[in-house]
């Protein structure tokens, strides 16, 4: 469960605030206002272009017919939101309880829009951390087929909205500290497909050489295969 009054006061212990506006839950520093929300991804689903997706194309799980997938580095969940829009049963973890609220916001507004309910009901979020929840699906011997990470978290990209929209996140979440362990969880689970985002000159994350790499001109995704 999100505890909103808890959310609210860690956001305003980082000089932020979380609350409601027009009935989205929003993060402001009262210069920019920041809100999950998952109808900007509608272009990006169309027939004909959600298949040429580069994140589709990677985590493609050929003859099963219902995948599972582990975001293990959710955010505010358009990557995962564009697996659900492939199919893709996916977990979703979100540790910072902050952005864990903002996108549960988002979630509970999608099940209720026509357009994007089918799939926000594909996704299911967990406010755990999400080696701990790797490790412990390990040891019960379950696999996913897909787990999927994207550790580089500050902003990867020339624009400067999205650049300060980063800066904004940083209040509260720093990149990943601890690859090796994250890596090492992921494959612990023995899934079908690792699949990691990377900046498209970035380097391997923890050293690990991935099978193959699909590339583009702003990301590319490494993919390790069991």
């Amino acid at each position: 469960m999100i505890d909103i009054a808890k959310a609210q006061d860690i956001a305003r212990a980082a000089g932020l605030e979380l609350a409601y506006r027009a009935d989205v839950l929003t993060l402001s520093d009262g210069t920019m206002d920041l809100c999950a929300d998952f109808s900007r991804m509608l272009p990006r689903i169309k027939p004909g272009r959600l298949q040429k997706e580069l994140l589709v194309r990677a985590a493609r799980c050929r003859g099963v017919e219902s995948p599972q997938a582990i975001d293990a580095t959710a955010g505010f969940g358009e990557d995962s939101f564009l697996l659900a829009a492939a199919g893709f049963q996916v977990d979703l973890f979100e540790r910072d309880e902050v952005i864990a609220a903002l996108l549960a916001d988002a979630l509970s507004r999608a099940t209720s829009d026509d357009r994007t309910a089918a799939i926000a009901t594909r996704m299911t979020l967990h406010t755990d951390d999400s080696v701990t929840a790797l490790r412990a699906m390990a040891e019960c011997d379950e696999s996913p087929d897909v787990v999927y990470l994207d550790p580089m978290f500050p902003g990867r990209t020339k624009s400067a909205a999205v650049k300060k929209k980063f800066q904004l996140l940083h209040h509260l979440e720093r990149p990943c500290e601890d690859e090796e362990g994250l890596v090492a969880a992921a494959l612990d689970v023995h899934p079908r497909k690792l699949v990691i985002k990377r900046p498209p000159k970035g380097p391997l994350l923890a050293g690990i050489k991935p099978s193959y790499q699909i590339s583009g001109k702003a990301v590319r995704y490494d993919v390790i295969v069991h």
